[in-house]
């Protein structure tokens, strides 16, 4: 990745750091285990082969440049954009046209402490040809943030500000504040004007449709308030960040969704139908405060009866998702089966009623979420609450962990015992947290 130049967006004020910064720091230079946040930054960028920084800076930006100077000390060459006058998030970019012309960039902003594996980002941004490719993942608190609203083909169809008034089921997948840039996106830009990067030059891009976002479960924290860069620092210090790099093989807890997140209502095909199972987005909560990524793997043969569609699908998960969200917790992916292999219902869907390899017992949603995520199998758990659960995570490779809710195994379609009989989805997530 020698070839990329980092960009960092270090000119704000940080008006709502004042109690930590005092109006004598500037918030990038927070120390956070001993370091400034920028170079946490700029270490974990340059662990991967990128060795050229621009560092845009404003309010008390002296204080970086003496601090970090060429970047001899980190064994990198950093340069400077001074704003004279806040550009807003992308006014100051014109100048990359004189300082790095024709090199692709990163953008980050100087208030997210993360561990990213680049290699993977730079590698889905070059794969498409993106003009913009926008890292976008899940967190606890998707109602106050700004939203990415994505294709099938993971091509950015809107953005969604956290100013909006919203009135539907929308999907947890949040804009970060990273980006990987090809150069000519500096062809929209044109002075040296305040511009706001989402507003006036992606947002406008769009319809052309090569603006991609790179779905990540790794850790990509905005640290803008005193207590989310308190509980960031205190996740660092657990090891948190290091784990979720998908440079590291990662340990995933995969639930089945009917009976074990939501209560069982046999075949559900409707929003309204949805309702979490108490404890539920709590027990979610705590693994998301751990190491441990949290998937959803079900079978939804609704669709190949015809009852419903994809995107009637989609919107049962949006409604879980936004349901979840409003109790702090999150999942990483959900992946679901539509197919069903028996014939002969009225109304059924002929293209969905075929023997696919992702249908439960089989193990293709599973082998799936492991090639995306580095998932380490025989390290992660799967919980449900029928015997099918039980089978697939036999046949995956996975521990095991038959709750009590929803069909409590009743089924018997697989003659296959547990590893853990738990009462619910709360009780599930004790036991792996204390025998992790």
């Amino acid at each position: 990745m020698q070839d990329y130049i980092a960009v960092i967006q270090a000119g704000g004020e940080g008006t709502r750091m004042r109690s930590l910064t005092k109006g004598v720091i500037p918030k990038p230079m927070l120390k956070m285990n001993g370091k400034p946040l920028l170079q946490w930054q700029i270490e974990n960028i340059a662990a991967y082969g990128i060795k050229n920084f621009v560092i845009i800076v404003g309010y008390l930006g002296e204080k970086i440049k003496q601090y970090f100077g060429t970047g001899e000390r980190l064994n990198v060459r950093i340069r400077y954009i001074e704003e004279r006058e806040p550009l807003g998030s992308a006014g100051a970019l014109f100048f990359l046209k004189e300082i790095c012309p024709e090199k692709d960039f990163l953008l980050i902003f100087g208030d997210v402490i993360f561990d990213i594996e680049w290699e993977r980002m730079a590698a889905f941004h070059e794969k498409n040809k993106a003009l913009a490719t926008l890292l976008v993942h899940p967190n606890s608190h998707p109602y106050d943030s700004d939203l990415v609203i994505l294709a099938a083909d993971d091509k950015v169809q809107a953005m969604d500000s956290k100013k909006n008034q919203r009135s539907g089921w929308y999907e947890n997948l949040v804009n970060s504040g990273i980006y990987i840039f090809n150069h000519k996106l500096l062809e929209n830009i044109v002075s040296p004007t305040k511009l706001d990067l989402e507003k006036d030059v992606l947002m406008p891009l769009l319809p052309g449709g090569n603006i991609y976002g790179y779905r990540t479960p790794e850790y990509v924290k905005d640290v803008g308030t005193p207590e989310r860069f308190a509980q960031a620092g205190k996740e660092q210090r657990a090891g948190i960040l290091a784990e979720k790099s998908l440079k590291n093989r990662q340990k995933c807890v995969f639930l089945d969704r009917d009976g074990t997140v939501n209560t069982y209502e046999g075949l559900l095909y409707r929003e309204n139908q949805l309702k979490l199972i108490d404890g539920a987005a709590e027990a979610i909560k705590k693994l998301n405060a751990s190491s441990w990524l949290v998937i959803v793997v079900t079978n939804q043969p609704v669709v190949a009866r015809g009852m419903c569609g994809i995107e009637d699908v989609k919107n049962i998960h949006r409604k879980m998702q936004v349901l979840l969200g409003e109790k702090g917790a999150f999942l990483d992916d959900i992946v679901f089966c539509p197919h069903h292999p028996d014939r002969g219902h009225p109304e059924e869907n002929p293209v969905y009623k075929v023997n696919c390899e992702c249908r439960k017992p089989a193990t293709g949603m599973i082998d799936k979420m492991a090639g995306k995520y580095n998932i380490d199998l025989e390290k992660s758990y799967i919980v449900g609450d029928s015997t099918m659960d039980i089978q697939t995570g036999v046949n995956a490779g996975l521990k095991t962990i038959l709750v009590k809710t929803g069909q409590a195994g009743t089924d018997h379609k697989f003659h296959v015992s547990p590893d853990k009989i738990v009462n619910d989805l709360a009780e599930a997530v004790e036991y792996i947290l204390a025998n992790a």
